[in-house]
């Protein structure tokens, strides 16, 4: 019911970034979503990809500290309001949501967040009957 995702860190100055995507790039390790936050040095790149293990080595091969950790993703169907319904059903079962992201795939809003407790919002995404991703049903998305 989770996806795994990479987060590196990078510090904040030119050609970090790019290097991390480059290397990417060369093993031929496809992204399905990112997103960046950012402090004053450093920020947290997040990445949804095929293939998350070997993403993983290849950044600890070159020296990029990075680690990878389980995140929930729901599919939403295209229609506005369906990213508050979600979080709203959420946070009405007191999970606090740590931080979040989106895109669309295949016509369909990916919702990807992070919580504070991952085994009740398990319950209350199967409860709600929310449609809920492995990474494996990411993937054929793409």
């Amino acid at each position: 019911m989770t996806v795994q995702q990479i987060s590196v860190f990078v510090e904040n100055k030119s050609g970090t970034l790019v290097r991390v995507l480059e290397l990417f790039k060369e093993a031929r390790i496809q992204l399905i979503a990112s997103t960046i936050s950012d402090t004053v040095e450093y920020g947290i790149y997040r990445i949804i990809c095929a293939e998350p293990e070997r993403a993983l080595e290849v950044l600890k091969a070159a020296g990029i500290s990075a680690n990878v950790s389980e995140v929930f993703a729901i599919t939403l169907d295209n229609v506005p309001g369906r990213a508050a319904d979600a979080v709203s059903r959420i946070s009405q079962e007191g999970i606090a949501i740590s931080y979040l992201y989106s895109f669309m795939l295949s016509g369909k809003g990916i919702l990807v967040f992070r919580t504070d407790d991952p085994e009740k919002t398990a319950r209350v995404i199967a409860g709600q009957k929310m449609n809920a991703l492995d990474g494996e049903a990411l993937l054929s998305l793409v």
